[in-house]
């Protein structure tokens, strides 16, 4: 089958773009030493400090940490590089529209348009490059070529830092692309729906004795196909600058987030509040029109001095415009006083003068026909849900909370109260993580029913009436017998213990060593009574 004719591209390279979106999710994180982004044990990208200490690509990382004893790991992460890649798409195509991403830190655009908008094809590239370091990204690298392949050779080896630019005429893409060494091909895709090219057929072609892209290029293309099938004859055509793939550009996302800007400044909260309900049913009403709904929101609060307030809200079903007001109100209250208050906060809040902008953006969304309602009325938890959220609406975030089993050695700690539809600020996830990490010195189950707020005062002696107390060791001074407890001295029938507790035994200030103890009185009552410093206190009882 024959292919069809190249078609000028521009490419875009950003080199060491994971670098370059560790810098932009971490902003201190590129001075304060060299950083390499480190996957599956190889170096995949590296800062410029960190070359100039030996460190290179595809180096294993002790090797590269042998060379630069400070460089600093970080994992590689495909979701933080698209992420930090997206608004840098999205600039460009205020400018040129018509985007490919090829992958983060790599994309590619038809050359004809722009270089006919702006003057030429060099004209368009550099025009592009300005535009981009405007955003802070220095470095990139343009290509242009007959075909997103060649123009991507072209982008990262026929530039410099002196010309950032580099143009293949037309028809010129074999010449330029003949000396280049075979090892291109490895990256090398094969268009839409088909893989990248097998490292083993280019290590083969290199073996046979064919270590440049033009004596590939020469091979006769029917020995190519005999011998390495439909994808040899696709790197075939690359080899020879036929690249017949064209530029698929992306369909944008939608504008989903909304912004509102108050000309004076409000410093009522209500007033704030009050005027976000229109953006908030536009915001609901943009999700439904792609079948999407909100099940976490960002809410943005900017202040008239420049001051900052970001969150993330959650919902335990979707959000709809009253449930957004509500959170824009309850931040504008935890960050500014109560609704209804002048919005100039204390010494302790974030936001120190009026609010000049609310922006509202889905953080994560789920398709409406998961939270579509129940086609024989709405299930007992749906009316839970309305029941609290309204209490809650009245009330305020804090108003109703519920309650999570946390990590710690104490049974205080472990106690996590959340606010009604939200989640513990590292998440359940995180208080499941918290949960199960070792703890030395906590309870092991089964845990008391009844854990007091605060450790209830109590006293443990001796048969003899002496204070029992326990020595560094871990030792009893006496044999428990009595328990006095409210006033009331109980006989201790059965006793366990001592179980060692300590904390930050480093740090002088803040350590805490403690003994914990089960006793059973005579009534059948169980206790956990602690010992610390020789001060009896009874922590819980079990019913």
């Amino acid at each position: 089958m024959a292919l069809e004719s190249p078609v000028r591209s521009l490419v875009l390279w950003f080199p060491d773009w994971p670098v370059t979106a560790v810098g932009a999710v971490s902003p201190d994180v590129l001075p304060a030493a060299p950083v390499a982004v480190v996957e599956r044990n190889l170096v995949v990208a590296c800062s410029a400090s960190a070359r100039a200490e030996g460190v290179r690509r595809g180096q294993r990382r002790r090797d590269a940490q042998a060379r630069c004893p400070g460089l600093r790991i970080v994992a590689a992460d495909a979701a933080r590089d698209h992420r930090a890649f997206a608004p840098v798409v999205a600039r460009i195509e205020e400018r040129v529209p018509g985007v490919q991403v090829v992958r983060p830190g790599l994309c590619a655009l038809r050359a004809r348009g722009p270089a006919r908008y702006y003057g030429g094809e060099a004209e368009a590239a550099h025009m592009l490059l300005a535009t981009l370091r405007d955003l802070g990204l220095d470095g990139v690298r343009a290509g242009i070529a007959d075909g997103p392949f060649t123009a991507e050779q072209a982008a990262k080896g026929g530039t410099s830092d002196r010309e950032p630019v580099f143009v293949v005429p037309g028809g010129g893409a074999a010449g330029f692309l003949a000396p280049l060494s075979i090892a291109v091909l490895d990256a090398a895709s094969f268009g839409r729906g088909m893989a990248p090219a097998a490292p083993d057929l280019v290590g083969l072609l290199a073996r046979l004795g064919v270590q440049t892209l033009g004596e590939f290029a020469a091979m006769p293309p029917d020995r190519v196909r005999e011998r390495f099938g439909e994808r040899g004859i696709r790197l075939h055509a690359l080899a020879g600058g036929r690249d017949s793939r064209p530029v698929e550009p992306r369909t944008p996302p939608p504008e989903l987030h909304r912004e509102v800007a108050f000309e004076p400044p409000l410093e009522i909260a209500d007033q704030v509040a009050f005027a976000m309900r229109v953006a908030a049913d536009d915001f609901v009403a943009a999700l439904g029109a792609v079948d999407l709904v909100c099940t976490e929101l960002r809410v943005v609060l900017v202040g008239d001095r420049g001051e900052r307030s970001d969150r993330v809200w959650l919902h335990p079903g979707s959000f709809d415009a009253a449930a957004v007001v509500d959170r824009v109100r309850w931040q504008l209250a935890e960050d500014v006083g109560e609704p209804g208050t002048p919005a100039v906060p204390d010494r302790t809040a974030r936001l120190r003068s009026g609010v000049t902008l609310v922006r509202i953006s889905p953080e994560a969304v789920d398709a409406a026909s998961h939270h579509a309602p129940a086609i024989f009325g709405s299930a007992p938890e749906e009316r839970v849900h309305h029941a609290l959220s309204r209490v809650q609406a009245m009330l305020g975030h804090r108003g109703v909370l519920t309650p999570a089993i946390g990590g710690g050695r104490w049974l205080a700690e472990r106690q996590v109260l959340v606010p009604w539809g939200d989640r513990h600020e590292r998440g359940r996830a995180g208080i499941a993580a918290d949960r199960a990490r070792p703890w030395p010195g906590s309870l092991p189950d089964p845990l008391p029913a009844t854990v007091f707020a605060e450790p209830l005062p109590a006293e443990v002696r001796s048969l003899g009436g002496d204070p029992v107390d326990v020595d560094e060791r871990g030792s009893v001074s006496a044999v428990p017998a009595q328990l006095i407890e409210g006033g009331r001295r109980r006989r201790i029938e059965a006793w366990a213990g001592p179980w060692p507790v300590i904390e930050r035994g480093w740090d002088a200030a803040r350590s805490r060593s403690a003994h914990r103890f089960q006793v059973v009185d005579a009534d059948g009552a169980a206790w956990l009574l602690v010992c610390e410093d020789g001060v009896w206190t009874a922590e819980a009882s079990y019913d």
